[in-house]
C-alpha cells in the first residue's frame, strides 16, 4: 500500500508539472507558489522542533526519532522532495524566460515606487544557495555520525551530540547563520508572493500580507538561528 501510495504521488507531480508546463506560464507560477507553501509550512514546524534542544538532550532526541519512526515518512520525504525539485526548477525555468523576454537591462533603473527589490532580483541566487545549504545539511545531519543513547526505552540515535559537535565548529556556525538570514529573505518575499499568486492579490490585504510574511520570515529564520547560538555560546556539556 505505502509503494502504491508512494508510485501514486510521484505520478501525479508529474502530471502536474507537464500540464503547468504545458498550459500557461500562470500555471508554473502557480505550481511554483503552491511548492512554496509546501515547503514553507515545513520549515516552520521544523524549526519548531528544532526549539526542543533548548529543553533538555533527552527531550530533543526522543523528538528526532519519533520522526524517523513515523510511518509515514517516505510519504512526507517524497513530497517536500517533489516539491523542492518542482520549486527550484520551475523557478529557475521561469527566470530564465524573463531573461529571453528582456535580453537587454534597461537603460535606467527605477526609483521610489517602481523600483524592483533587490530580494525579489536575487531569489534565484537565494534559492541556489538554500538548495546548497539543503543538501549540506542534510549530508552533516541526517546522514552524519550516528551516536546512540538510551534512555531506558531502547537505544535510540543522540542526534543532540552530533549537533552539539557541529556547532561548535564556528566556520559551520558563520555558514548557518548566513544561510538561515538568506532563508529568512527568501520567505519574506516568497510567502507574500505565493499569496498574491494563489488569488489573494487585492489592496484589502495588501498591508495585512506583507506583515504577515514579515513576522512568518523573520520567526523561522531567528527560531533556527537560536539553535546554533544556543550552542555555541551557551551549551555546556
Amino acid at each position: 500500500l505505502r509503494k502504491g501510495l508512494l508510485r501514486g504521488i510521484v505520478k501525479g507531480f508529474f502530471m502536474l508539472q507537464k500540464y503547468c508546463f504545458i498550459k500557461s506560464t500562470i500555471g508554473q507560477k502557480q505550481l511554483v507558489a503552491f511548492t512554496g507553501l509546501i515547503l514553507s509550512l515545513f520549515v516552520l514546524t521544523h524549526m519548531a522542533g528544532n526549539l526542543l534542544i533548548l529543553v533538555s538532550p533527552q527531550k530533543y532526541n526522543e523528538y528526532a526519532h519519533n520522526l524517523v519512526s513515523n510511518p509515514f515518512l517516505e510519504f512526507i520525504e517524497v513530497v517536500l522532495l517533489f516539491a523542492l525539485v518542482n520549486h527550484f526548477v520551475i523557478a529557475i525555468k521561469l527566470q530564465l524566460n524573463n531573461f529571453k523576454a528582456k535580453p537587454q537591462a534597461y537603460a535606467k533603473s527605477g526609483h521610489g515606487k517602481k523600483s524592483t527589490d533587490p530580494v525579489s532580483k536575487t531569489m534565484a541566487i537565494q534559492g541556489l544557495l538554500i538548495l546548497v545549504f539543503i543538501v549540506l545539511h542534510l549530508i552533516t545531519f541526517k546522514y552524519g555520525s550516528n551516536y546512540e543513547v538510551n534512555y531506558g526505552n531502547g537505544p535510540m540515535r543522540d542526534l543532540h551530540r552530533l549537533v552539539v559537535e557541529v556547532f561548535h565548529n564556528p566556520l559551520y556556525v558563520i555558514w548557518y547563520l548566513v544561510a538561515l538570514v538568506v532563508l529568512g529573505l527568501h520567505l519574506k518575499h516568497g510567502v507574500k508572493s505565493l499569496f498574491q499568486t494563489l488569488g489573494f492579490n487585492h489592496p484589502k490585504y495588501q498591508c495585512a500580507l506583507q506583515i504577515f510574511a514579515f513576522l512568518y520570515a523573520v520567526i523561522v529564520s531567528c527560531g533556527f538561528i537560536i539553535q546554533p547560538i544556543y550552542v555555541y555560546f551557551i551549551f555546556q556539556n
